[in-house]
């Protein structure tokens, strides 16, 4: 089966394994010009006017990929102004549908009087006058009037995404963005893309000299087990390992022990919202900055067990792997930068993986260190995990406090359960929010997003030997 969902997800991994590849043999500076090429052969262009526009186009993504420093001022998801070109301005359009009837209730609804008709009665937008009000639409009896929105900005339910007025390419708000990475994967050109820190991960394998000057750890999210599915998780573990990591641990660990904190925290505080999703966190810190007193102290299961494995071994650097853009955000926060030391996405680790020529189906099965999670932590992968593991910390600790609490994902859904939440008398003393569709296995760099890889996470969750999130906690402590 194909590795990825997309020829954009395809080309990305294809331009990082050639990074990965020169910065492994440490000649990338040399060979920087030649990646293009390597990747875009031609004779004949295969995915734009010309070559030199394609090669154009990856030197540009070359560049994004190796210039940002870790924890640096830039947002994560950063626009190739050259790349985004091919999109036609939208807004609301009369179609083909017309009848030309002589109702004329478009018109009428127009409060900017931006329609005309022609000689067939025809109507017609003055894109010029048009501030996008939608009341056309809504009165034309025969839906004609369609509103046309570019993908990107179609998938940035918070209008973080606007064209930019000189170049019409698309320009990303960063006061409002919740670095999502919803318009990285939905951009059919490829134009919007998370940043990288390949070349800081291959520095940091390089310079630990086989864990021997300090011990690299990889930490896994959950969703790992719908992805990289065409062979045995063991065998993902084991190509880590090979990869240079000093031991590979489970952040449904970390969710474990935010469970348990979150529980408490909630039956003590009457009225909570989780921690887990730093899309959500920066969601209620940008746009409901009132409910901001409300949001767990808990860090996130990321951060909660880098921090667990840096209090127990004072050399080590931890790098989390996982399918969200919005951690390379996350690691920026003074109460994260201490633990978490650099973020690779699925999409990142199988370019690792190729670059340094791991071929994993031929892998004997490792298993994570001497630290795993539960059934309930490996469950935050989905959006309802954190609120079933909430609901069994209450009943291994004998809490007696009602949950009324709801589960969404998705910004527009997000948006409903918080407005309802600040409500005196809410009907909800508990969110769990994720921002990406169906929670993280819906997140923008998974290599898939299909039916067969959500099945694949649930069967991983329940694979786990670990039943009770109390002694899977207590296990840290022996």
């Amino acid at each position: 089966m194909p590795k990825f969902d997309t020829r954009v997800q395809e080309l990305r991994y294809s331009i990082l394994r050639e990074i990965i590849s020169h910065l492994q043999k440490e000649d990338l500076e040399e060979s920087f010009y030649e990646i293009p090429k390597a990747i875009v052969k031609g004779p004949k262009p295969s995915m734009r006017c010309c070559i030199y526009k394609e090669r154009a186009i990856v030197e540009e993504r070359v560049t994004v990929a190796t210039k940002f420093k870790i924890r640096g001022d830039e947002n994560v998801i950063q626009v190739l102004p050259i790349a985004c070109d091919e999109c036609p301005l939208g807004g609301f359009t009369v179609s083909d549908a017309c009848r030309g009837c002589i109702a004329h209730r478009c018109a009428e609804a127009c409060p900017r009087k931006c329609i005309s008709f022609d000689e067939n009665l025809h109507a017609h937008i003055d894109k010029t006058r048009c501030v996008n009000c939608g009341l056309c639409a809504q009165a034309c009896p025969y839906q004609a009037i369609e509103n046309r929105v570019r993908p990107c900005e179609r998938a940035c339910k918070q209008k973080t995404i606007s064209p930019d007025p000189e170049t019409n390419a698309a320009s990303i708000n960063d006061e409002k963005c919740v670095h999502c990475g919803a318009c990285v994967y939905t951009c059919p050109f490829g134009a919007i893309v998370d940043i990288s820190y390949c070349k800081e991960i291959v520095k940091m394998l390089k310079e630990s000299h086989n864990n021997e000057a300090y011990h690299v750890y990889a930490i896994v999210a959950p969703s790992i087990g719908g992805n990289f599915i065409e062979v045995k998780n063991g065998q993902v573990i084991a190509a880590l390992k090979k990869m240079g990591f000093y031991d590979v641990v489970e952040a449904a660990l970390g969710a474990d022990m935010v469970a348990l904190n979150e529980g408490k925290e909630l039956a003590e505080r009457g009225k909570l919202t989780s921690s887990c999703c730093p899309g959500f966190v920066t969601y209620i810190q940008k746009f409901y900055p009132d409910l901001i007193p409300y949001i767990s102290s808990s860090l996130s299961p990321m951060a909660t067990v880098a921090k667990f494995l840096k209090e127990k071994d004072p050399t080590a650097k931890t790098i989390f792997i996982g399918p969200c853009t919005a951690k390379k955000d996350e690691i920026k926060n003074e109460k994260v930068a201490p633990y978490v030391d650099a973020v690779m996405t699925f999409e990142e680790l199988q370019a690792f993986i190729d670059a340094f020529e791991i071929d994993m189906a031929s892998l004997p099965e490792e298993t994570y260190g001497s630290y795993g999670g539960s059934v309930y932590g490996r469950g935050f992968a989905k959006c309802g995990g954190l609120s079933a593991a909430v609901h069994e910390v209450l009943k291994e600790e004998n809490i007696d406090f009602e949950v009324k609490g709801i589960a969404v994902d998705g910004p527009e859904n997000i948006k409903k359960a918080l407005n309802e939440f600040k409500k005196p008398n809410s009907q909800y003393n508990f969110i769990e929010g994720m921002m990406c569709v169906g929670g993280c296995i819906g997140g923008p760099c998974n290599l898939q997003h299909s039916v067969r890889t959500k099945i694949a996470v649930e069967k991983y969750s329940i694979a786990s030997s670990d039943k009770i999130i109390k002694e899977t906690v207590e296990k840290t402590k022996e």
